[in-house]
């Protein structure tokens, strides 16, 4: 009997919405259901020549990295003695193909009772009789677009399947998910429109199924599934989604994957990550190595990384400054930006928050500071990331290795509620800088954490007996806040001051 053994649990792919019949068609005449689609990306390699990039798809990824396989043999789905590591593809719009079924699509919530019956087949197929296996048995569930919302239909709607199958999911991750629904030209996708099951997107019709209030969309409501375990995957490339030849992307508009607006795409407390990804197609978010980096390391990694900045001083420009010393009132709004990957990458970020892929976090002076430029009480401090990380492939050393490239600058000042415009300085910097943390886990198994800012050295350099010493320093700089959680400091010769908190935590 195979052993069920954390974290190598079994994975149920629930693929995403298709519009048309043609495209039912195509979805059920293929075995993966577009889990399997890779792709080759161009990029500009260190000469300037321009080479591909192979991305096998994750299917091939996860069977080459992590020894999964799938559940087909001689032309059908194997019904029992399944491995534990095994990717299963929910075929729920097989009944939609006139070939397979009656030609109508499922529900959600049809769908997602079709999902809890696979998830409590693949047990019996994995465990058998074995009562221990079956007790420690858990799946990951894994989707795309509207596959996320089946999947979160099966958690939060008790009528859709039973407590039991419920607690066998350990895990979930999506991939471009309207979690708070879809809007076209700035409107919610009305309930009306019912023709190809386009309602389903629309936020009444997404409560009644979640089981939610209207404003409470993208929550998991009270289905006790815990946010810390459903990660979402951001897509920010509104550019190159070309379905209906680009006349979504341009309904959708900017600060979306072409389809999902952002703020859109995850649910409310969960992890959640941003890669300059489309909704689908050759540019498309499940098919990319950012997207397989984070599914990778949020199933199987066993380190949390979370990074807030507090930010305790933001200055004005001296014309700024001068006028409001002299009573005139000045708004203003900052970009923050925020990139991590970890040592090794080459080809990919874990998430990116940037002005240029219109995903930056953005805030008014207000929200952190008073007239007088005194620091607010609950101060709305942006949450940076949060990322997983995998201590068993650390590529060098004994430390896990990740850089966060982080800028804060200014998206415009008001004086007296006019643009000023006359001294503007277009791509001026408050603070920009990248910074690299080494953290590694003592006898007590607490953290200690050391760091580089790398764009005054290298990283990786040799370290002499000085070297280490101002690094020590550096680290016994850091505020720490528990075993786990520690507070950067932040600065710059303009007057920008923050705290970078930096909070580690065992993940599995």
């Amino acid at each position: 009997m195979p052993k069920i053994e954390r974290p190598f649990f079994p994975i149920v792919y629930v693929r995403g919405y298709a519009m048309t019949k043609d495209e039912i068609v195509q979805t059920t005449s293929t075995p993966y259901m577009g889990f399997e689609a890779g792709s080759t990306k161009i990029r500009q390699a260190q000469d300037g020549s321009i080479v591909k990039f192979v991305f096998e798809s994750p299917l091939v990824r996860l069977m080459k990295d992590y020894g999964y396989r799938d559940v087909y043999a001689s032309g059908a789905e194997q019904p029992d003695k399944l491995p534990a590591r095994s990717v299963v593809i929910h075929r729920y719009y097989d009944e939609a193909d006139p070939a397979f079924g009656g030609g109508k699509a499922p529900s959600i919530p049809e769908a997602a009772a079709a999902l809890g019956r696979r998830i409590a087949q693949l047990r019996d197929s994995v465990c058998g009789n074995d009562a221990a296996a079956r007790k420690a048995f858990k799946v990951y569930l894994v989707a795309h677009s509207m596959g996320g919302l089946i999947c979160r239909c099966l958690l939060q709607n008790p009528e859709v399947a039973s407590a039991e199958v419920r607690a066998m999911v350990d895990k979930v991750f999506t991939y471009a998910t309207p979690h708070n629904g879809i809007e076209l030209g700035g409107i919610n996708v009305p309930s009306f429109l019912s023709m190809n099951d386009m309602n389903n997107f629309s936020r009444p019709v997404m409560a009644k199924y979640l089981k939610v209030a209207k404003d409470k969309a993208n929550t998991l409501g009270d289905s006790g599934f815990p946010p810390e375990r459903f990660f979402c995957l951001v897509g920010t490339n509104s550019r190159d989604y070309a379905v209906a030849h680009g006349l979504s992307s341009l309904a959708v508009g900017q600060m979306s994957d072409g389809l999902v607006r952002i703020e859109n795409a995850y649910v409310a407390g969960a992890p959640r990550a941003f890669v300059h990804r489309s909704h689908s197609g050759y540019f498309g978010i499940v098919n990319s190595e950012e997207g397989y980096q984070n599914l990778a390391r949020f199933l199987f990694g066993d380190l949390c990384a979370t990074g807030r900045l507090d930010i305790e001083a933001l200055p004005f420009p001296p014309e700024i400054e001068r006028a409001r010393k002299a009573g005139k009132k000045i708004e203003s709004s900052y970009y923050v930006e925020a990139t991590v990957a970890p040592r090794g990458a080459y080809t990919y970020d874990l998430t990116a928050r940037t002005k240029a892929q219109e995903s930056a976090v953005r805030r008014q002076y207000s929200e952190l500071f008073d007239q007088d430029g005194n620091l607010i009480r609950n101060a709305r401090s942006p949450t940076l990331f949060t990322v997983f990380l995998d201590t068993s492939k650390i590529t060098a050393g004994s430390e896990v290795a990740f850089s966060i490239e982080l800028a804060v600058s200014n998206a415009g000042y008001e004086v007296d509620g006019a643009l000023f415009l006359k001294q503007h300085i277009p791509g001026e910097y408050l603070f920009r800088d990248t910074l690299v943390l080494f953290a590694k886990q003592d006898d007590a198994g607490d953290w200690k954490l050391r760091y580089v800012w790398a764009d005054d050295r290298w990283a990786t350099g040799p370290k002499s007996e000085a070297d280490v010493i101002e690094l020590g320093k550096k680290a016994i700089g850091i505020q720490q806040q528990s075993p786990s959680a520690f507070a950067i400091p932040l600065e710059s010769s303009k007057g920008f001051r923050a705290s970078l908190c930096i909070a580690l935590s065992a993940w599995a």
